[in-house]
């Protein structure tokens, strides 16, 4: 698929960073968008900034209010998106929502473990499953599943845990990997890519903290706070003097330095998204990181969960990962 004019795209995750981002550009050149997002609010954001840029003739955005991790609510999305483009055909699926959280099985709530894995593998396998029937119907079409390099590298460092996310995003990686025979042998127009990304500047720090506790507000609440204040001691700080006013800053700071300091914009990565569909490419990494940790990890995969690992990788990549 060369060319997104005149085609229909499924963004989930539109409301803020790489699914904003792709929304950006697939309507820029053409493409007719349904976004969805848990945020009505960061929706509207979208595209208003999609109609700041400039909408070309015969496409169109529409948002759409949907969990991805709830099966109806996706049918609910896949239903009204058909209707108001006024098509039963669908080219490009994009399951890019995704939140962190549930970082420890051992000493973390379960419910915030499954939280993290039915949005970021439950997502993508639904996604596939809710439109598959309108992916069949069109003439060619391209599935396109985010995982991330903790699809193959299941860590933040040695001294934070990283359970779920990273058990979903390996699930989504083997799912996109299988689906490339599946879909060659039973439906042959139908392509498919794993994305992984490195360091991308986005919002999912502070997002994934608004989904986990169903408050749309950035400062930490007190339950917040404790499980913070946990967090950081579990990383070997001292937390005794440590207010919660001092614990808020540095939720703030850190979810200032992941967006801002990031070595990639969300923007540079839809990009190389898009050009990696373009190029029929089924792994597509995002980032120099991403490469670079790739080459790393396969170069040594028995001591890839060592210290000593972890020192050389943040030395290669130029940056520290859950610090």
């Amino acid at each position: 698929m060369k060319d997104f004019a005149g085609k229909m795209a499924v963004v989930t995750g539109g409301g803020t960073g790489m699914g904003r981002e792709l929304a950006r550009q697939l309507i820029a050149e053409g493409c007719s968008v349904a976004i969805c997002d848990v945020s009505a609010r960061n929706m509207a954001e979208t595209i208003a900034l999609c109609e700041a840029d400039g909408v070309p003739q015969g496409a169109r955005i529409t948002a759409h209010v949907a969990d991805v991790s709830d099966e109806s609510q996706l049918i609910r999305f896949r239903d009204d998106a058909a209707q108001q483009h006024d098509s039963d055909r669908l080219h490009l699926l994009f399951n890019n929502a995704g939140i962190g959280g549930g970082g420890s099985i051992v000493t973390g709530s379960r419910e915030d473990w499954e939280r993290t894995f039915n949005v970021c593998w439950g997502g993508v396998y639904l996604g596939v499953r809710t439109f598959l029937p309108m992916l069949q119907a069109a003439d060619e079409a391209h599935i396109i599943n985010t995982s991330s390099v903790n699809g193959f590298w299941a860590s933040l460092g040695p001294n934070v845990s990283h359970t779920a996310y990273a058990a979903a995003k390996f699930a989504v990686k083997g799912f996109s990997e299988a689906l490339i025979t599946d879909l060659r042998l039973n439906a042959p127009h139908i392509k498919v890519s794993v994305v992984m990304p490195g360091h991308i500047g986005t919002s999912i720090v502070v997002n994934s903290r608004k989904v986990h506790s169903g408050r749309d507000e950035e400062a930490l609440s007190a339950e917040e706070v404790t499980q913070a204040r946990a967090r950081i001691a579990n990383m070997g700080l001292d937390v005794s003097q440590m207010s919660d006013q001092a614990v808020q800053a540095m939720a703030a700071e850190q979810h200032r330095r992941f967006l801002e300091n990031a070595p990639m914009t969300a923007a540079a990565a839809a990009t190389i998204i898009l050009d990696g569909v373009r190029a029929e490419r089924w792994r597509i990494l995002v980032g120099d990181d991403a490469h670079k940790m790739d080459a790393l990890v396969r170069a040594d995969p028995e001591a890839a969960y060592s210290p000593e690992f972890y020192e050389v990788l943040t030395e290669e990549i130029g940056w520290r990962l859950g610090r």
